[in-house]
């Protein structure tokens, strides 16, 4: 089995910035990619970024620039860089990650964007 624990989460003021982390830990063999999703109250999951074991990252359309994707894969973990937040980013943010044929998820954790 693979864990998937988040951070990062919180409340962050319209403008501002924050960064989530996502560390990958448990039957780690050979992973394909790890990425963002996230869902709002009343909406469904919504696929943000993704990156590949060999670096090639991929957004959602919709993102304008705003978030970055990164990974360490010395430690299994993954990131997540939101600039210039938005009311409309508050959502629960899952990270997600594929090995072989399984898909994994987080718990989530919140982010809040007051405005």
């Amino acid at each position: 089995q693979v864990q998937l624990v988040e951070s990062g989460g919180g409340l962050v003021q319209a403008g501002g910035s924050l960064r989530l982390s996502c560390a990958a830990s448990g039957s780690i063999l050979s992973i394909k990619a790890m990425g963002w999703y996230r869902q709002a109250p009343g909406k469904q999951r919504e696929f943000l970024a993704m990156i590949y074991s060999s670096g090639t990252t991929h957004y959602a359309d919709s993102l304008k620039g705003r978030f970055t994707i990164s990974r360490d894969n010395a430690k299994n973990t993954v990131y997540l860089q939101v600039n210039s937040v938005k009311p409309e980013d508050t959502s629960v943010y899952y990270c997600n990650l594929v090995q072989g044929p399984y898909d994994y998820w987080g718990q989530g954790t919140q982010v809040t964007v007051s405005s």
